[in-house]
């Protein structure tokens, strides 16, 4: 067995068939940074090489799944040079490539939800094959609120696993839903007590790693072909795109400082 890597922001972990993706900035409620994001990445990459792990659990470790992108990035002082577009650009494009490489892990990844879920950690929950969450879990998806479009491949995800007219509403009124509307739409699978949500992930992952490696395998595989052709992410490499124009647009950017104000930021 490969040795896991040794990260900053995450843990792995992996006991036979069982593999652990731990988001580990509790002090940040899970922020996701530029290192963390590349962090992720490396961990999924090392978990799909990992032939005996049939199933990856994700969570976060502390009082939260993740609350999204570390905002800290959008509280630059107007006196510092602002980087490069081109810069701009490859970190705006970290999102997406966590998220793809979640999601095309071979393992049947199921995500642990609590705390809070938001913006990009509802991008890395959808980037997971099943979701279990607490009952108390807090959701939201504040981009718009922030000055800028949700990107890293969220909107086709969204769509797929929750219809259009959902995916507009959640995105456009940025406001927060509880567990109990995630289930009912579709956004996550099940639901338990905080007190009880581990062993309702242990229960689903224990009827998971029953079945073959093959079998597993081919239908997440049959069943993503599927939505893949319903509703295709390959435009998602544009996301970065999108971000960088908000990033740039007055009026967004004056959105996004009245929100940072209205939050104490």
């Amino acid at each position: 067995m490969s040795t896991a890597p040794s990260l900053a922001s995450i843990q792995v972990t992996t006991e036979e068939a069982i593999g652990r993706l731990t988001l580990h900035r509790p002090e940040k409620l899970n922020a996701l940074n530029a290192q963390l994001l590349e962090e992720i990445v490396a961990a999924a990459t090392f978990l799909d090489a990992c032939a005996e792990v049939k199933v990856v659990i994700v969570g976060g470790a502390g009082r939260a799944f993740c609350a999204g992108a570390d905002v800290s990035a959008f509280e630059s002082p107007a006196s510092v040079k602002a980087p490069a577009t081109g810069e701009v650009r490859a970190s705006g494009d970290l999102g997406r490539a966590m998220a793809d490489a979640v999601e095309a892990m071979r393992a049947v990844t199921v995500a642990r939800i609590h705390g809070h879920c938001v913006g990009g950690g509802i991008v890395l929950a959808t980037a997971c094959d099943l979701r279990v969450a607490a009952v108390d879990t807090v959701f939201s998806i504040p981009e718009l609120a922030l000055g800028i479009p949700l990107t890293w491949g969220g909107i086709p995800r969204l769509v797929r696993d929750i219809g259009a007219a959902r995916t507009k509403d959640l995105v456009m009124t940025c406001r927060r839903f509880d567990a109990e509307e995630a289930l009912a739409i579709g956004l996550v699978n099940r639901i338990a007590s905080l007190s009880s949500l581990d062993s309702a992930v242990d229960e689903l992952v224990g009827t998971l790693v029953d079945k073959s490696p093959l079998t597993l395998d081919a239908t997440k595989r049959h069943v993503n072909a599927i939505t893949d052709g319903m509703v295709g992410k390959a435009r998602t490499w544009n996301d970065a795109d999108s971000l960088v124009t908000a990033l740039r647009d007055h009026a967004s950017r004056q959105v996004g400082e009245a929100y940072l104000r209205t939050i104490g930021r």
